[in-house]
């Protein structure tokens, strides 16, 4: 479904991605695993096209989308769930859903508003409310819910359990393991091993822009090693 080959990406002149590379099948979660600073944001950006990578190429089911403006590549049916949230503060939880609202898209799951408010209960109970007046796990949900208006063939999120209680990561582990069974591909960008480890079929683990690891997350669990070189602190 969708596949990164040979990315390489700029700061200015700071080089961050060297060559990186990953592939996320239909219907599959793909955790993206790093130390903070290892290139993980920046990997995903360059997919969204925030950043725009210096060479390489992005498909999204055999589409090259590398060099097109981030909305474009959303267009096409990629979603981004930045690790800042971003949600609108000044509207309520129905406008920020609205905002997001794309048309329905062959062989994909559809998203309603009904729909959403059963995968996120939270937010059903607070419609009115306006962005800026919820928590930090509340205004996650919303992110996710808006990003899933615009019915994406593949979701990306940039560390989805950073910052939140435990009660709530629990909340937004049984979330991707939903979206998982409605047949929603899944990029995840993860410092918590244990997380990834509840919702991810493989892991790819990048270092100092560098992909390091590839493999299923029942082999990284087996791989001391491998856990030990790249993501302990």
């Amino acid at each position: 479904m969708l596949e990164a080959s040979g990315i390489d990406a700029f700061y200015g002149q700071a080089h961050i991605l060297h060559g990186v590379g990953l592939s996320v099948g239909r219907g599959e979660v793909l955790a993206l695993l790093g130390r903070n600073g290892a290139g993980k944001s920046t990997t995903m950006k360059s997919i969204i096209g925030l950043v725009r990578p210096a060479a390489g190429s992005v498909r999204l089911d055999g589409a090259e989308l590398a060099g097109l403006p981030p909305h474009e590549i959303a267009r096409a049916g990629i979603g981004y769930v930045p690790e800042e949230r971003r949600v609108f503060t000044e509207l309520t939880v129905m406008e920020n859903l609205s905002v997001g609202l794309q048309p329905a898209r062959d062989s994909t799951p559809t998203w309603t508003p009904e729909r959403l408010f059963e995968l996120f209960p939270n937010l059903a109970e607070m419609r009115d409310r306006q962005g800026g007046r919820m928590s930090g796990g509340e205004q996650q949900m919303l992110t996710i819910a808006r990003t899933l208006m615009g019915n994406p063939r593949v979701i990306l999120l940039d560390e989805p359990s950073e910052g939140l209680a435990p009660v709530i990561v629990d909340q937004m582990a049984r979330t991707v393991q939903e979206l998982k069974r409605d047949g929603l591909t899944v990029l995840l960008s993860e410092q918590n091993l244990h997380f990834a480890s509840a919702v991810a079929d493989r892991a790819t683990i990048i270092e100092k822009g560098i992909i390091r690891y590839s493999g299923t997350m029942a082999a990284l669990a087996a791989d001391e090693e491998a856990r030990a070189a790249y993501l302990t602190v």
